[in-house]
C-alpha cells in the first residue's frame, strides 16, 4: 500500500478515536457511532492493504 494511503488511514483513524473520546463525555450514542466508524475505517484499511499486497504479488 502506498505510504500516502497508509498515512490517510492512520490519521483518519486517530481523528475518529479522538472524536470517540470527546463524545464519551457528551453523548453515549454518538460515542458508539464514532467507535463503530473507527472500527470500520481500520477494517477497510486492512482490507485495502491486503488486496494491494495480493495484487502486487501476482
Amino acid at each position: 500500500m502506498p505510504k500516502s494511503l497508509s498515512l490517510f488511514f492512520a490519521v483518519f483513524s486517530v481523528i475518529l478515536m479522538v472524536a470517540t473520546a470527546i463524545a464519551i463525555a457528551h453523548n453515549g450514542w454518538l460515542a458508539a457511532l464514532f467507535f463503530v466508524l473507527t472500527m470500520v475505517n481500520i477494517t477497510i484499511g486492512f482490507i485495502v492493504g491486503a488486496k494491494m499486497k495480493r495484487r502486487n504479488q501476482g
